[in-house]
């Protein structure tokens, strides 16, 4: 199932890595492009632009997944370090997104049926920074599915959005607050030493 954002503003990023390149030599030629885009951008006197909101959200939900599973004693899948495929992968799957049945569920009027774990590391730092995680799963399922929605009832994009007033206004307030939260998260130093078990 496609997976839409319809708000003015929500993007949704695909990257795809070049086959053959060890995620070493990746994190380091993607912190030699930072570093490179800071110096430039410091050396030229651009103006500083706000971050894009998608983007805050993003860097925090990693920073809070990663340290996550860092308390677990596993290794994040993006960290680029040693990591053994198999039984590993599936406990930073297990981890990461929940075990067992899916405690949320939403059935869509495209017949699809959308499900979400409330336990796992993501399920944690989306509980953190929206404040309500299944209003959360509720809201953005509805309005990233609104175009499915109005494909699939032959109705005006513009109708089935007048009828979803209440969780787009859901999405907006839950959204803002995340924005808020992830500021917060990503202006706070980690902590040092080993995280608590």
């Amino acid at each position: 199932m496609a997976v839409i954002k319809e708000l003015p503003g929500a993007r949704t990023r695909r990257r795809r890595l070049r086959p053959g390149r060890p995620p070493a030599a990746r994190a380091l030629a993607c912190a030699a492009v930072a570093a490179c885009a800071v110096l430039t951008g410091c050396a030229a006197g651009a103006p500083d632009r706000a971050a894009d909101p998608d983007e805050v959200i993003k860097a925090a939900t990693q920073r809070l997944t990663d340290a996550c599973l860092i308390r677990q004693g596993l290794v994040p899948p993006r960290s680029g370090g040693a990591r053994q495929p198999g039984t590993e992968d599936a406990r930073v799957s297990a981890a990461l997104f929940g075990t067992g049945p899916a405690e949320l569920s939403l059935a869509l009027p495209t017949g699809y049926v959308v499900r979400a774990h409330t336990d796992g590391c993501l399920a944690a730092a989306q509980q953190r920074l929206y404040g309500d995680q299944p209003g959360w799963f509720r809201a953005s399922v509805v309005v990233n599915n609104l175009r499915p929605e109005a494909d699939h009832t032959h109705r005006d994009l513009a109708e089935v959005r007048a009828r979803h007033r209440g969780e787009i206004a859901d999405w907006q307030r839950l959204r803002a607050h995340a924005l808020t939260e992830a500021e917060t998260v990503l202006n706070t130093p980690p902590p040092k030493g080993n995280p608590p078990a």
